[in-house]
């Protein structure tokens, strides 16, 4: 059996990357990046998601929501799409404070009223619909390092994560029937 070998600290990143980035941000402060995606339906409730080159990201539905469990479904890949970045967030920062972590882990829960089954089921006007309360818990190590200091670093990504933001923020959508 191999032995586990864990790292004296994270993989780095690119921190004149990071400077660099902070830069164009702080000289163009109202830029806004369009992101596009598309969704196709194979099957029951299973669906290939493309973004930019990358393979496809498979979402589907448990069981117990019709679908055949091979993949995580639309709400838990929001509540994973906040927990990365969150992540990304605390490792940016602790990287631009000069912080090396050995450890990061985002656990959340997200809770949500099913009960609508995507507008099928109980459909009363007052039932509130997404997920109604996040609950974020980090396990972070940085030897060395004040707890204070690490708080500092989670309340900065809370405040400062796009992902975040959108669970936060009304966001306006819109939908239109094109083909």
């Amino acid at each position: 059996m191999s032995e586990v070998v864990i790292p004296s600290c994270l993989r780095p990143i690119d921190l004149d990357g990071l400077a660099k980035l902070g830069e164009t941000g702080k000289a163009n402060p109202n830029t806004v990046k369009t992101m596009k995606s598309k969704t196709v339906l194979e099957g029951q409730f299973k669906n290939f998601n493309y973004i930019r080159d990358l393979d496809p990201i498979v979402v589907d539905e448990p069981p117990v929501l019709l679908g055949e469990d091979t993949a995580p479904n639309p709400s838990e890949m929001a509540l994973l799409s906040l927990g990365s970045c969150l992540s990304v967030g605390v490792q940016a920062n602790a990287s631009n404070r000069g912080i090396p972590l050995t450890k990061l882990e985002v656990h959340l829960e997200g809770d949500i009223n099913i009960t609508a089954v995507w507008g099928t089921g109980d459909l009363d006007p007052e039932k509130p619909l997404g997920v109604t309360e996040v609950r974020a818990s980090f396990v972070i190590e940085a030897p060395g390092t004040d707890k204070s200091v690490l708080e500092e670093l989670v309340a900065h990504a809370m405040k400062w994560s796009p992902v975040a933001n959108t669970y936060m923020n009304n966001v306006k959508l819109s939908g239109e029937l094109v083909g």
